[in-house]
């Protein structure tokens, strides 16, 4: 496990190394630091995401559940479609771009936690009813949202596509300072939380025979997740091959290879896996898009065709179980 971890780290270090280093031709203190603003972007919402699916993976007993079944994404797209379609491509690019940051967080955050408050609120099986109450508020938000953008003037639909997809071409430093002050304190509270954590994924049960209360460490993870895949998703656009296309794969992947690797449901261990993963999915398929196959094809379209295999091969052996 110890050694494990070791090489995890060895290889995010490369990874790293490689995106500030390779190709790197001409000015070093200006191509320095446009690159590490984009890889300080990536590592923040690869991290975001990883532990946002370990702890809604706990809470639900489910390894194959993303937070983005909830509609993460879907929301995010129906409230872009919505402020193209009412402002205008121009109306919208005039918005400035913290209180564009500021809007997504808000939206996305709080309807989640409305969400997960108003189900968590009734008796036995809220998780359940919670998952498959995502699900059909996602279908519905994504058949919403494509209505919307059949009504987009052709001309201003092409900025609904491009910031459809998640972003790492160009970062405002701005938004990764207010991104950073949500996710930092939320993944210290996560950290915090990792010994509470290791009990929940005992069940209801066995949790309140331990003196944990089952509800409240819900609730206070639903919370970490909704600020950090509201905050990941505000700062770079959803990790999904297209605005109404299905759910990411992005944090199935990260956590079903964490789980391969570590071979433990210590969340002690876990968490720093997960997120290390992250970071090496994110910084080096990068690396290897922009720079050595010197494509232009976003990343999560990649993520999704792998995470799409992932998924059905998950699915297929719990069935054979």
């Amino acid at each position: 496990m110890a050694r494990a971890q070791i090489w995890l780290g060895l290889a995010l270090l490369v990874s790293i190394l490689d995106y500030l280093f390779l190709d790197a031709v001409g000015s070093w203190a200006f191509i320095l630091s446009f690159r590490a603003t984009k890889l300080a972007a990536m590592l923040l919402v690869g991290v975001s995401l990883a532990v946002a699916t370990v702890l809604f993976q706990t809470i639900t007993a489910n390894r194959i559940l993303t937070p983005s079944v909830m509609g993460f994404d879907a929301l995010y797209a129906f409230a872009l479609s919505s402020m193209v379609f009412t402002l205008g491509a121009a109306g919208y690019d005039a918005i400035p771009q913290p209180l564009l940051f500021a809007a997504n967080l808000t939206l996305m955050s709080g309807l989640g936690l409305l969400l997960f408050m108003a189900l968590l609120a009734g008796g036995r099986g809220d998780i359940l009813k919670m998952v498959l109450t995502g699900i059909v508020l996602g279908i519905l938000i994504r058949s919403i949202t494509g209505f919307i953008q059949r009504l987009i003037d052709p001309s201003d639909f092409q900025t609904v596509q491009v910031a459809s997809f998640a972003r790492f071409t160009f970062v405002e430093p701005v938004l990764l300072g207010m991104a950073a002050a949500v996710v930092i304190p939320a993944l210290v509270l996560a950290w915090r939380m990792r010994f509470r954590l290791d009990v929940l994924a005992l069940g209801p049960e066995a949790a309140t025979g331990l003196g944990e209360a089952p509800k409240r460490g819900q609730r206070q993870a639903l919370l970490l997740i909704c600020l950090l895949v509201g905050a990941a998703t505000a700062l770079s656009g959803p990790m999904s091959s297209g605005f109404s296309g299905p759910s990411n794969f992005f944090g199935l992947i990260v956590t079903a290879l964490a789980h391969l690797l570590i071979k433990s449901e210590r969340h002690a261990t876990l968490l720093p896996a997960t997120a290390m993963i992250a970071g090496i999915v994110l910084v080096g398929g990068q690396t290897v898009m922009e720079r050595v196959l010197h494509l232009a094809t976003p990343l999560p379209v990649v993520i999704e065709l792998i995470g799409g295999a992932l998924f059905l091969f998950l699915l297929l052996r719990r069935r054979a179980v």
